[in-house]
């Protein structure tokens, strides 16, 4: 990530004619803490008033930034909204098999880090497999995990304690583990001087995740994460992952699924990376094969019937009265000129369709990717009907979680945890492709 340098900030200081950190702020138009924090070793400056510091020091990003290991999050806002990335991945038939009618010939287990609100658990539950623990270390995450499932093991911890203290403590069993699964916070590496081994990416959620997986040798893992990870610095972070799984002894193969193509009425592209451990893969001759594509296509109209009643968030008039004007499918184009650049401002003339912009779905299309929050600007998905977002049950249909799933914590809460899971029928899916492989060993 990068932060930015207080000596190098005093520096620009003297050549732009400010004398205090206080006419700093004023100019920028912040509070003397509010700069304080800009200013602070742990704060990522890259999407806050850094922009406006280097106008107001008349210097670049680069005068005043130093550069550490960790270089950014991929995060879904980021790289992973309308914006049609330039992916390259293949679509062959033989990496794909059909799933429908797989059942479990055993009981297997799954240990899940990382676990939200437990879509994925959830999901694979429904393919098939008994949870033995769940690690995360959001508190109303885990209400929400507490609630509905009273008998799940759920390790309200950081993943880095325990994978330094050893996750076999937190178990309630000593058995061979089936699957570990679960979508680690995806961050960058530095790659100056590094052989970008295991060793190579300390302090990333990653590392964590491989840790655990070294220390557990599940005969299966499963890596869940957003599809912008694909060419992320040239494809040379995902090389990276890929290689570590490989050290620590595992076959791997990765794609992008769309959930799309798994009974979710939702455009959500993700890579899914699937690793067996090589004793197994070379004793049983055996290798993992994607899920294929069911070959129907759900849409608001088929998710969105009878939902129950629950609470939601608003527009402010201000943004209710551009949205009342546009029709369903329709997008910020839809306005007439004059309100088109009124709502858009700088926005109007800069490149792309920005096509989530003042965006009103459609009954007889599925949603675009669900955010974190309801009501973004750029990533706008207004009901259908009425002009208002969706609200938390609809958010949570949308992701194919089931009526009886209550999720705890605030409204602002639940829409997060919603908008971070992975939809439940896209993770059965996967499950079932696993259980598929399981099932010959």
């Amino acid at each position: 990530m990068y932060t930015i340098s207080k000596e190098k900030v005093r520096a620009t200081m003297k050549k732009a004619g400010i004398s205090s950190q206080k006419e700093l702020a004023e100019k920028l138009d912040i509070t003397k803490n509010q700069l304080s924090m800009l200013l602070s070793p742990k704060f990522d400056p890259i999407k806050s008033n850094a922009r406006r510091l280097c106008e107001v020091l008349n210097v670049t990003l680069d005068d005043i930034v130093v550069k550490e290991q960790l270089e950014m999050y991929i995060t879904e806002d980021e790289l992973d909204i309308n914006e049609e990335l330039p992916l390259e991945y293949s679509h062959d038939a033989s990496d794909f098999i059909n799933v429908k009618n797989t059942v479990p010939t055993k009981k297997y287990n799954v240990v899940e880090l990382f676990a939200g609100a437990g879509g994925l658990a959830l999901g694979l539950e429904s393919a098939g497999f008994e949870t033995l623990g769940l690690v995360e270390i959001d508190k109303t995450a885990c209400q929400t995990l507490r609630r509905n499932r009273p008998e799940w093991n759920v390790i309200e911890e950081d993943v880095i304690k325990v994978a330094s203290s050893g996750i076999r403590q937190y178990l309630n069993t000593d058995a061979e583990i089936d699957l570990l699964s679960g979508g680690y916070p995806c961050q960058a590496f530095s790659y100056a001087g590094k052989k970008m081994g295991l060793d190579d990416v300390r302090g990333t959620m990653f590392y964590y995740y491989s840790k655990i997986l070294q220390e557990l040798k599940p005969k299966m893992f499963l890596a869940e994460n957003v599809r912008g990870l694909v060419n992320h610095d040239m494809g040379r972070t995902l090389d990276t992952m890929l290689k570590v799984f490989s050290e620590i002894g595992y076959v791997v193969k990765w794609k992008v699924l769309n959930a799309l193509n798994y009974d979710v009425a939702q455009k959500r592209e993700r890579i899914v990376i699937v690793g067996i451990r090589k004793d197994l893969v070379e004793s049983h001759n055996i290798s993992y094969k994607f899920p294929e594509p069911y070959g129907r296509t759900l849409v608001l109209r088929d998710v969105l019937k009878d939902v129950p009643p629950s609470d939601g968030a608003s527009y402010p008039p201000s943004k209710k009265k551009y949205l009342d004007l546009i029709p369903p499918g329709g997008y910020w184009r839809d306005l007439p000129d004059n309100l088109a650049r009124e709502y858009m401002g700088k926005s109007y003339f800069s490149g792309g369709g920005r096509t989530g912009m003042a965006r009103r779905l459609s009954w007889d299309e599925p949603s675009l990717t669900l955010t974190c929050s309801p009501a973004q600007k750029q990533t706008e998905r207004c009901h259908p009907d009425e002009t208002r977002p969706f609200t938390v049950r609809e958010y949570a249909r949308i992701q194919s979680f089931p009526d009886n799933w209550e999720f705890y914590g605030s409204t602002a809460n639940r829409y997060k945890q919603i908008g971070n899971a992975v939809p439940v029928n896209f993770a059965k899916a996967i499950g079932l492709s696993i259980i598929e492989v399981l099932n010959r060993i």
